[in-house]
């Protein structure tokens, strides 16, 4: 089945069987008001969108790709536009708050250029953010702020106010998301492992792996893994990949007769310049001057 896409919030709402949105480019959803049956909608849908929602408890799962994750604790979620969101009917039981803004509200605001540094909002569902008692007494109140400010008559300040505070929930939840990476560190550090191991494996081939291919098989998406790996290790999954093929190359210059274009090719570049460019970057001298320095 085609996913459903949803031009405008006014369209979704009405699907949803609820009002037309008191502005036309924001809306704050309240689960507990939605009485239609979602079923048609929960099989795949696409928002034009941004979609921030907290969800307080699910008696199911949430659908990603292939896999099914639980929610039983809730979460905060993000989905920039374009997006493709499934949730099956029966699974869909839960409460909790969604708010949808148009990437026009914030056009001609700094956050219209700067939105695309939240990275969540590239995560995947199982990496919703679990928040404490008291994060959760600070979103909900932005909530709050911002429910109040639709209902309150539209001013030449209305928009400036809603998205002052869309900026101050997305920073939070930024702070947030660094505590999770803390706290969830022993789990995270798993990860790290098993990375490790399958960039290994990996160049013992001749593929030079990817960021997505790490995290396909970390089942975590590209931009969780970075993040999180920057968090714990201050480096990024494409400088993890990279730190692992210099010392993949420095152990064939330094133990093999090879030649250049050669340890290239084998460690996966389709041009020996490409390999030179990068271990010199790395380590301040050409493969060719790191191998005299063994002679």
């Amino acid at each position: 089945m085609t996913p459903k896409r949803y031009n405008t919030i006014s369209e979704l709402l009405r699907d949803l069987g609820l009002p037309r949105p008191l502005h036309p480019l924001v809306a704050l959803v309240d689960y507990k008001d939605i009485t239609v049956n979602t079923e048609d909608i929960g099989k795949g849908y696409i928002l034009n969108f941004y979609k921030i929602s907290f969800k307080k408890h699910f008696n199911g799962q949430i659908k990603y790709g292939q896999g099914h994750y639980d929610f039983e604790e809730g979460g905060l979620s993000f989905t920039s536009p374009h997006q493709i969101i499934s949730a099956a009917a029966e699974e869909t039981d839960y409460s909790g708050y969604t708010l949808l803004f148009h990437p026009d509200f914030i056009r001609n605001y700094p956050l219209g250029a700067s939105i695309s540094k939240y990275g969540f909002f590239s995560y995947a569902v199982a990496e919703a953010l679990y928040l404490s008692d008291k994060e959760k007494k600070v979103i909900f109140s932005l909530f709050d702020a911002i429910a109040i400010e639709l209902d309150t008559n539209i001013d030449h300040f209305s928009q400036d106010v809603m998205v002052s505070h869309i900026e101050l929930l997305l920073n939070y939840s930024n702070r947030y998301y660094n505590r999770q990476f803390i706290t969830r560190k022993v789990v995270h550090h798993d990860l790290l492992v098993q990375m490790e191991n399958f960039l290994s494996d990996l160049f013992n081939g001749d593929t030079l792996p990817t960021v997505q291919q790490v995290a396909d098989h970390l089942k975590v998406s590209p931009r969780y893994l970075s993040d999180m790996l920057r968090s714990l290790t201050g480096q990024t999954t494409q400088q993890h990949i990279h730190n692992k093929l210099i010392e993949k190359a420095k152990d064939m210059l330094s133990t093999t007769n090879l030649t250049i274009a050669e340890i290239a090719y084998q460690l996966g570049f389709e041009h020996p310049q490409s390999f030179n460019k990068l271990f010199r970057q790395k380590t301040k001298v050409s493969p060719v001057m790191f191998r005299q320095s063994f002679n």
